[in-house]
């Protein structure tokens, strides 16, 4: 007894003394080494479902470049208060109910649209060290990757419908190696189909 409660004494000292020691990094679970980089495909297991959960929509827009709405399709309205120089900004609703996330999309002039967009059956985890920090541990660019099918749209997001259309749902942070909620301060939604071809983006609520 007494050299196990010895032994307990003498690893809890060494514990403390890796949590404050430069010398003892190596003992940190949740940090990266630089260089690193992880790309996996898997079955979100119980912890990362808890965590998306506790990830909210705040802010949305569209995301356009040099060629703006020749390059966009399904988008009609949204183009016609464009060019009428309407206001085109959005806000943005969401729930995450059955595995499946529902958004709501308000435009600038009140007209309203949704998707309805099931949970794949894996996700894509990256991390990698984007060389930023000059510190010995790594900060590191993580994105959660879901690819799936759209159930559903409606309103000015209707053009979802024509089956089939596809969906590349992103979450975007930083960290260590450990994730947590709070890593994950950005989304991207890019819709691809017959009729859909078009990008959301925006932050998330920290």
């Amino acid at each position: 007894m007494f050299r196990n409660n010895s032994l307990i004494a003498v690893l809890s000292v060494l514990c403390l003394f890796a949590a404050s020691s430069p010398a003892f990094a190596t003992f940190c679970a949740c940090c990266a080494e630089r260089g690193y980089y992880e790309l996996t495909n898997a079955k979100p297991d119980k912890f990362h479902l808890d965590l998306i959960k506790e990830f909210n929509f705040d802010t949305a827009e569209l995301y356009t470049d040099n060629a703006g709405f020749k390059a966009i399709k399904g988008l009609a309205e949204i183009e016609k208060d464009s060019e009428a120089g309407n206001d085109i900004s959005f806000s943005i609703v969401d729930a995450f109910l059955q595995k499946s996330w529902r958004l709501y999309v308000t435009d600038g002039t009140g007209r309203k649209g949704s998707l309805v967009l099931p949970m794949p059956a894996t996700m894509t985890r990256y991390k990698a060290d984007h060389h930023t920090s000059e510190s010995p541990d790594a900060v590191l660019y993580k994105e959660f990757i879901f690819n799936g099918k759209v159930a559903t749209g409606s309103g000015f997001l209707r053009s979802a419908n024509s089956k089939p259309t596809s969906y590349t749902l992103i979450f975007q942070g930083k960290g260590n190696m450990c994730d947590e909620a709070s890593n994950f301060t950005h989304w991207r939604l890019q819709l691809n189909g017959a009729k859909a071809d078009y990008a959301f983006f925006g932050k998330l609520k920290s």
